[in-house]
């Protein structure tokens, strides 16, 4: 069961997820009960992943705007698998390094109303997106996947890993009144207004946390989404546990002791093609 974490902002000029919703749009069906009119763009940020996409595009529901994937100077066929898979996708050059650059330049290519983020590792199931755009479109800002949370889980996480997250989902908890159940997990959805609220200036894999505090800082309404975290297909994970686990410490610290920024930083690191 999901559950929502922090109340919605109550400024009169807030806006719901209903007015972000076009008048004449076209509604695209999602399930027999659910139709939805803003358009939906899922960003994959990927690095020497061509065996791996086959398995997480095949995930991914025929009803979404657009792919926009991020390749990170991959030296295997990524790029042209992911065109062979789906010859409208939208490829983002990334210029820089780390995952959060590669997400950063994804979100500035978006053209959808609501935004998607999933790894290219084939360990997230694409299937859950509508999940995670039912929340949005029943009043959420910021749809949160949660490996933790009553209905998720992991096939991945070592028990390092895990007493990791816990004690850094525990600090932020206290530190910035959040009720999180996972910290360190990529599988997320937000609406695009969001990214003018929590101006992201990070490179590397902290970003995630980095997102989960600032939507919190912000007032922003967050909700938790059960999710299932599977093995990586093919190929090793970059991710350190103690390396990265530092990285996030230094994050929390850091957001601890700034006040929300006011101007969005420039979001554009990558190249379209």
């Amino acid at each position: 069961m999901s559950s929502f974490l922090r109340p919605a902002k109550t400024e009169p000029n807030t806006k719901t997820a209903a007015a972000r919703i076009p008048a004449q749009a076209q509604y695209r069906p999602v399930s027999s009960h659910l139709a939805i009119a803003p358009p939906v763009s899922v960003v994959i940020p990927a690095m020497n992943e061509a065996e791996n996409l086959p398995y997480v595009f095949k995930t991914l529901p025929d009803w979404i705007h657009e792919v926009v994937l991020v390749d990170g100077n991959s030296t295997d066929d990524t790029v042209q698998v992911a065109r062979d898979l789906r010859p409208d996708v939208t490829v983002v050059k990334q210029r820089g390094k780390g995952k959060g650059d590669a997400l950063i330049s994804g979100f500035a290519a978006c053209t959808g109303e609501i935004i998607v983020m999933i790894d290219a590792d084939g360990s997230a199931d694409g299937g859950e997106i509508v999940s995670y755009v039912s929340a949005l479109v029943g009043g959420a800002d910021f749809a949160k996947g949660s490996r933790f949370a009553n209905g998720g889980g992991t096939d991945d996480m070592t028990p390092i890993r895990k007493l990791g997250n816990r004690v850094l989902t525990t600090l932020v908890n206290t530190k910035f009144g959040a009720r999180y159940t996972d910290l360190c997990y990529g599988y997320n959805a937000f609406w695009r207004h969001c990214l003018d609220e929590i101006a992201l200036d990070c490179a590397g894999f902290e970003v995630e946390t980095l997102m989960n505090i600032r939507v919190v800082k912000a007032g922003l309404r967050v909700q938790e989404i059960p999710s299932h975290e599977y093995n990586r297909i093919h190929g090793v994970s970059n991710l350190r546990a103690v390396r990265d686990g530092i990285r996030v410490l230094k994050v929390i610290l850091r957001e601890r002791g700034t006040r929300k920024r006011a101007v969005r930083p420039a979001m554009i690191t990558g190249e379209v093609s």
